[in-house]
């Protein structure tokens, strides 16, 4: 058994810090008692720790090895050197390049598929690279680009070739009216429904504005705003890839995420900036983004972004763009501060509006579920087990999580999606619902306006909307691109009522359905097949019967109490003036 060792210093070092003190010392030239110096690597050479290929480690390191060391322990990490003033050996006789106190750097634990990460790089591989797929990259350098319709409209050769690959090959119909007059650097102004295609019609043109030059560290060349974390990264799911295959670097900015990470993207130079307002301005605010060379402002759902009290922050970020710059801004309604936003920033727009109203979408089929408050839970489930993939909607954040565990508790895999759950719990719940691990998604108005997930084949309004303008973007997220869905709302008999007046403000054409009259299993071709109920009268007003108050009874001024009467919020006190 090994003696422990004592420092020059006189003192008795514990076994457990013993090579952490020598690496120590070694830095300054200090020997050791026991007269070893640190000047040579303390390498453990036993049969216990040999080399794959038969030698020992002390050979593989071509270290020597002195009879008073060859027993004491290394330190963690087995056959690591563990002092400084000599670079790591490679089995081959090379140094290690890069290494740290005679150490290898630090490269990550291997992944699944066997590389390392960095964790200085965000624990992705090479950097901000993705990952190459030499099957796609064939695919895509094989494409024909005469088979698209993109290419007249003066998209790029090399953007062609992916969207044709992922099967776009002609524009929607915002796409064809919006692409010529924004190619050409004129302000834009575009009115269409959700699920239209209006990324593509903004990204585009950005795209073909800044191809051929780099901006400068700090200093982007477009800004594209949305109003929330999870539009901002669909919109950057579509734009990056097409911006990498460009030359140009795209950084997505948005709260709940670290500061640090975005602001080093933002030194080392991106073209576009893919954020949320708030976010936005702070980095603004601090000095790591600058505003002084913006070319190109997209507004994103603008109409949104008004309605979460974005408004000053947007007109103030809008203003510090330089002048004579292009703006494009797409939503599914222009009003009220999105028209003061037009007036001040845009000169001279170009408008186009296409399918303005998700009621104007024919293949999506509007229905009024009645049913008792006691069953509208069971009905919920009965519609969303019927379908593959279901959004469902509630008023608040803790019906959305209280609902997500009443569909789980029936057996219905499901996620929520709100405001109170971190980014990185809601990229999770929402990458469940797209990859199928999860069939209902139950989220709120603000989350739910960055959920693109394809084949959404049912919405259902659990908590019916307060607002025509909230009906249509909830609706919104089935019947996309030329696909049919449905939407339903669960209503009482009294929220029925309402509704009358809501669809009709919206220009929707909903069929009130009784929920005991539909067959079973209740999918929405049995809520098609079953019959309607006659419409619902709105709830009357109560009438005003003037002075003389009800059947002749004469008013009182103290809120229609006799004198000696107590109020019920008046404390036992006689009722006040």
């Amino acid at each position: 058994m090994s003696q422990p060792v004592s420092s020059s210093r006189g003192r008795v070092l514990c076994p457990v810090f013993r090579d952490r003190w020598k690496r120590r010392e070694g830095r300054s030239g200090t020997a050791l008692a026991d007269g070893s110096s640190c000047a040579t690597p303390v390498v453990r050479a036993c049969d216990a720790h040999r080399h794959p290929r038969g030698r020992s480690s002390a050979e593989n390191h071509g270290a020597s090895v002195s009879d008073n060391r060859s027993s004491l322990p290394t330190s963690r990490g087995g056959n690591r050197q563990g002092t400084s003033g000599h670079r790591s050996r490679r089995p081959d006789g090379e140094s290690g390049r890069g290494s740290r106190n005679g150490r290898a750097p630090y490269r990550g634990k291997p992944n699944k598929s066997g590389a390392r990460n960095d964790r200085r790089k965000g624990n992705r591989p090479n950097g901000n690279r993705q990952p190459r797929d030499p099957a796609r990259e064939a695919a895509i350098e094989a494409f024909d680009t005469a088979l698209s319709a993109f290419g007249a409209l003066g998209v790029d050769d090399r953007i062609v070739k992916i969207l044709g690959v992922d099967g776009i090959v002609a524009p929607t119909g915002v796409q064809a009216a919006v692409l010529p007059d924004a190619m050409a650097g004129r302000d834009v102004l575009g009115r269409a429904r959700t699920g239209s295609g209006k990324t593509l019609a903004f990204g585009l043109p950005v795209l073909a504005r800044l191809t051929g030059r780099r901006s400068r560290p700090n200093r982007p060349r477009a800004l594209i705003m949305a109003p929330t974390r999870e539009l901002a990264g669909q919109v950057a799911t579509t734009i990056e890839p097409l911006a990498r295959a460009l030359g140009l670097g795209a950084v997505t900015v948005y709260g709940g995420a670290p500061y640090e990470r975005q602001i080093r993207r933002l030194d080392r130079g991106v073209d576009v900036v893919i954020a949320t307002p708030g976010r936005l301005n702070d980095l603004v605010d601090r000095g790591a983004c600058m505003l002084d060379d913006v070319e190109v402002v997209v507004l994103d759902e603008a109409d949104h972004l008004c309605d979460l009290g974005f408004f000053p922050v947007i007109d103030d970020l809008v203003g510090r763009t330089p002048d004579g710059g292009q703006r494009l801004l797409l939503s599914a309604t222009l009003d009220g501060d999105v028209d003061t936003l037009v007036r001040r920033h845009l000169a001279d727009p170009t408008v186009h509006e296409i399918d303005p109203d998700s009621g104007a979408v024919e293949t999506m089929d509007h229905h009024v579920l009645v049913v008792s408050p006691k069953d509208k839970l069971d009905v919920t489930c009965d519609l969303v087990r019927t379908q593959s993939r279901s959004i469902v909607f509630t008023r608040t954040k803790r019906g959305a999580s209280r609902l997500a565990e009443d569909l789980e508790t029936a057996g219905i895999p499901a996620v929520d999606l709100h405001g109170d759950l971190s980014q990185r719990v809601r990229e999770r719940n929402l990458d469940r619902f797209r990859s199928g691990r999860a069939h209902v998604v139950v989220a709120t108005d603000v989350a739910a306006r960055g959920i693109h997930v394809d084949d959404v084949g049912l919405v259902v309004h659990f908590d019916p909307p307060g607002e025509s303008k909230a009906y249509l973007h909830r609706s919104g997220r089935t019947a996309r691109a030329g696909a049919s869905g449905a939407v339903v709302t669960v209503a009482s008999p009294g929220q029925a009522r309402e509704m009358t007046t809501l669809l009709h403000t919206a220009g929707v054409d909903a069929k009130n359905v009784d929920a005991r009259a539909v067959a079973r299993p209740m999918s929405a071709t049995a809520l098609g097949d079953a019959p309607a109920m006659a419409p619902l009268p709105a709830r009357d007003k109560p009438k005003s019967h003037g002075a003389g108050g009800r059947g002749g009874r004469p008013a009182h001024r103290n809120g229609g109490r006799r004198n000696g009467q107590r109020s019920r919020n008046s404390g036992g006190q006689g009722s006040r003036r």
